[in-house]
């Protein structure tokens, strides 16, 4: 008779208390960060057709939803706007605009919710007339790196002085990150965090955030300054960068497709590590699950305990909402 085997994992399977008790990686609602769409108007809660579930809220209505998800254990968002168009230009001067709907917005939320984290969103391609994260040259169409930074330092510095408690360059401009921590520091914000996107993609999973905000390029697309998706090492180049500039925090975006990314950033840093569950990984997740096709709800909690065990400290992600409503269900 051949040997019947001594070590036996199923024994670490055979109940729901014994899986719970040696379970490696669990997620909790502290762990998300929740991305929301802004809009000007008044009781404005339009649903985003591309992101079936997530809306587009009026400073007002947003309110609300933020006073829904602080009970359900969410006590972090980032903020999103959508700009009309008359008010961008190609130097994204609304950006700095403290009467504009994001500043003041923002401003509002920390004053009704004075405990909850605010991320802020520093990159041109809301208030751009050209739809990019940089200024473009008027002749050439390139994008011009330097001349960007004083943008968005002025940018940085709005925000901080609306309330925000983190920043979060997403714009993939070289010397952002130690630009806004001068810009900060050298203006009494040195208590400001600087949440860097540091491995920022050249993704197609970004297809419905600009649906939700009109924010696409006008010419051209982002591979001047987003990474190459072939990527691996170049992450890791871009993380020691970030690092000796100043940033608190790092993140990898998009997450569902580049959890080697994550994994790597996560293996070569002490400072925490976030990741951006993009709109196009969410909306799939929402269409397959119209379909019938797989179980909605089941696939979201699978996505987000991936993308944790990768090594992510935190996650950006649509499902924040509708993921903590599971987890108090337990």
């Amino acid at each position: 008779m051949p040997q019947l085997p001594t070590h036996r994992p199923r024994r670490n399977r055979k109940s729901q208390v014994i899986r719970d008790m040696v379970q490696e990686t669990r997620l909790t609602a502290h762990d998300f960060i929740f991305p929301l769409f802004l809009v000007e108007g008044q009781n404005q809660h339009v649903e985003v057709k591309s992101m079936p579930g997530m809306f587009r809220f009026s400073a007002d209505r947003i309110i609300d939803e933020i006073g829904q998800c602080v009970e359900l254990g969410i006590n972090s968002f980032a903020p999103f706007p959508s700009i009309n168009d008359g008010l961008k230009d190609r130097l994204a001067r609304e950006s700095a605009n403290p009467e504009g709907l994001y500043l003041k917005t923002v401003a509002d939320i920390k004053r009704q919710f004075p405990d909850v984290v605010l991320m802020t969103d520093v990159a041109m391609d809301p208030y751009s007339s050209d739809g990019h994260d940089g200024v473009v040259d008027a002749e050439s169409g390139e994008i011009l790196n330097d001349a960007t930074l004083e943008v968005l330092g002025q940018m940085a510095l709005a925000q901080a002085r609306a309330g925000a408690d983190i920043i979060g360059p997403s714009d993939m401009m070289d010397g952002r990150v130690a630009w806004i921590r001068e810009v900060l520091d050298s203006n009494a914000f040195g208590h400001v965090s600087i949440m860097s996107y540091t491995a920022k993609y050249a993704s197609a999973f970004y297809g419905p955030f600009r649906d939700a905000l009109d924010s696409a390029p006008k010419k051209g697309d982002k591979k001047s300054y987003q990474m190459n998706p072939a990527n691996r090492r170049e992450a890791l180049r871009e993380l020691a960068l970030d690092e000796a500039e100043g940033a608190d925090m790092v993140m990898v975006k998009p997450a569902l497709s580049y959890l080697d990314v994550i994994m790597d950033v996560k293996n070569h840093t002490n400072l925490p590590v976030t990741a951006y569950n993009v709109s196009g990984e969410y909306a799939m997740v929402k269409a397959a699950a119209q379909q019938g096709w797989l179980d909605g709800e089941k696939t979201m909690m699978e996505v987000l305990l991936s993308i944790k065990r990768a090594g992510a400290d935190a996650i950006l992600t649509y499902f924040a909402k509708e993921a903590a409503e599971v987890l108090r269900r337990g």
